[in-house]
């Protein structure tokens, strides 16, 4: 049985006259089927038929009295008898039009029945939620849903578009969620765009809670800046194409919404090449975007901002790491008893190598690796790190020593690890690996072919090349600073300049006393 205001209601409560302490007859039953009168002598016919929260059966007696059926009709006579073999979402929608119907042309006398006996229900006839207001739109419905966030349409093609239909959530745990009474939050944009050796990122994100944000939209692909770099010193033509093909895409999000700040990078390709900043004035003068280039410790920096969530209070000591196209960079993190609000506050030494996946593998061959092969790469990479000075961090059996890996090396072989189907960073994200764990998808890896990398959802063909030599790198480090753990991060510089032009701006200290907490 369904109520206009408050949705499916037990049939005990004000349903008949014969469960009425007073005797009187029911309201609803005037003026219809000729006064026909209920049977009160089978008080068993009386008992409630479902559960609260459940559409009711309807009653009859002993001898299937089909008048007990009069108790499904709607109050007021809106419409025929409701039945009751109606699957409860269908029902629900029913009482839904009804309601928007009523509230526009209902009578008097029907208003005054409800107010009446608004009073008796019980909670258990309330709807538990309530309904979205139906002047929402579908494209704000849309940007709400992306609270979650979506590292929406990744354009790359073929298997790789594939893999990385990621999910952008960032600190992301549930970035952006909404809870009952709480305000919503500015409409400030904010914009981070990060162009590296390998890959062409942007975010677009409005700051949410303390400390986090929500992902409005968001693109990714690969563009292989750095291609031949290492060779020719210069970027290619074929590459500052694709690039900059990525970067209209990027253009055209960007105009296409109100920002109140942007910062947009680039990395090591554009730093080592001797065409850098001639490829920079290019990308301004076809579309519109001014790229800085940063330095090695600016990156290190950034790249530990975008992951200060995932250090626990618990933790001590952190060797956090960037595995790029082009470049490498490490910070050793040491955290004491007063902690500030900027992780990045922490970092006692770090270091930025001169190899990513995209140089290492054009030295060594990332199409067929062989265990030697391997082997002569981790070896390359542990003789760069001779060369950095950093104290031996003390590792206690409390666990509050490990490692954080942000890059595609890491978050793949968090994916086979899964055995996920398609990449998903809402699962990736976060995730902790064992020694013994990384150890096994390394060897798992090895053991693959070229063809069965680029199978792999979680890698791509775009990708096949490079994971090995990402994972010589992981290795090299992993022997450096030994540690029973690893936490995965999806995610880097783009959170981290997000991150520090909310802090920047005080976002989220404005935004705390407007819902009337105090300033700390």
């Amino acid at each position: 049985m369904e109520d206009p205001e408050g949705g499916t209601k037990p049939q005990f409560d004000g349903a008949s006259a014969a469960g009425r302490k007073d005797g009187k007859k029911s309201r609803r039953r005037k003026g219809k089927r000729g006064g026909q009168s209920r049977n009160a002598a089978h008080p068993a016919s009386h008992e409630p038929s479902g559960g609260a929260g459940q559409p009711a059966r309807p009653m009859e007696n002993a001898a299937g009295n089909p008048a007990r059926k009069r108790k499904r009709r709607r109050r007021g006579g809106h419409g025929a008898a409701q039945d009751s073999s109606l699957q409860p979402h269908v029902m629900e929608q029913a009482a839904a039009a009804d309601h928007a119907a009523r509230s526009d042309g209902d009578s008097a006398p029907s208003r005054r029945n409800r107010r009446k006996h608004r009073g008796k229900r019980g909670l258990q006839g309330r709807p538990l939620t309530s309904a979205k207001p139906s002047g929402v739109s579908q494209q704000e419905r849309r940007v709400e849903e992306t609270a979650l966030g979506a590292e929406l349409r990744e354009t790359s093609n073929g298997a790789s578009a594939n893999r990385r239909g990621r999910q952008e959530s960032h600190i992301y745990p549930a970035q952006g969620d909404r809870q009952g009474g709480e305000h919503a939050w500015p409409e400030e944009l904010y914009a981070a765009l990060d162009l590296g050796t390998n890959n062409c990122r942007l975010l677009i994100a409005q700051p949410t809670r303390p400390g986090q944000f929500r992902v409005v939209d968001a693109f990714s692909r690969i563009v292989r800046l750095g291609e031949g770099l290492a060779a020719s010193g210069r970027l290619s033509d074929e590459a500052m194409e694709r690039a900059i093909e990525a970067l209209r895409i990027c253009a055209s999000k960007l105009r296409n919404r109100e920002i109140r700040r942007m910062r947009l990078i680039a990395t090591e390709a554009c730093r080592q090449a001797v065409n850098g900043e001639e490829f920079l004035s290019r990308v301004v003068a076809e579309t519109g975007l001014a790229l800085e280039i940063i330095d090695r410790e600016t990156e290190a920096r950034l790249a530990v901002s975008g992951c200060s969530s995932l250090v626990g209070r618990e933790t001590r000591s952190v060797v956090l790491f960037d595995i790029g196209g082009g470049s490498s960079e490490i910070a050793v993190i040491r955290i004491g008893d007063n902690r500030f609000s900027r992780l990045a506050n922490h970092i006692t030494h770090w270091t930025s190598l001169p190899v990513g996946v995209v140089t290492l593998s054009e030295r060594h061959g990332g199409h067929d690796v062989t265990p030697e092969a391997f082997e002569g790469m981790v070896r390359e990479v542990e003789g760069m790190l001779g060369h950095f000075d950093c104290p031996e961090i003390e590792v206690a059996q409390t666990g509050d020593f490990h490692l954080i890996g942000t890059s595609g090396t890491v978050t793949t072989l968090a994916g086979v690890h899964l055995d996920l189907p398609r990449y998903d960073r809402r699962k990736v994200d976060g995730i902790w690996l064992s020694d013994d764990e990384v150890s096994a998808m390394q060897a798992k890896l090895l053991s693959w072919d070229f063809a069965s990398r680029a199978a792999n959802p979680c890698i791509g063909p775009d990708r096949a090349d490079l994971v090995l030599a990402g994972c010589a790198i992981l290795e090299a480090i992993r022997r450096r600073w030994p540690s029973p753990r690893m936490r995965v991060a999806d995610r880097g510089l783009r959170e981290g300049l997000l991150t520090d032009m909310m802090a920047d701006d005080g976002v989220w200290r404005r935004n705390r006393n407007r819902r009337g907490q105090r300033a700390r």
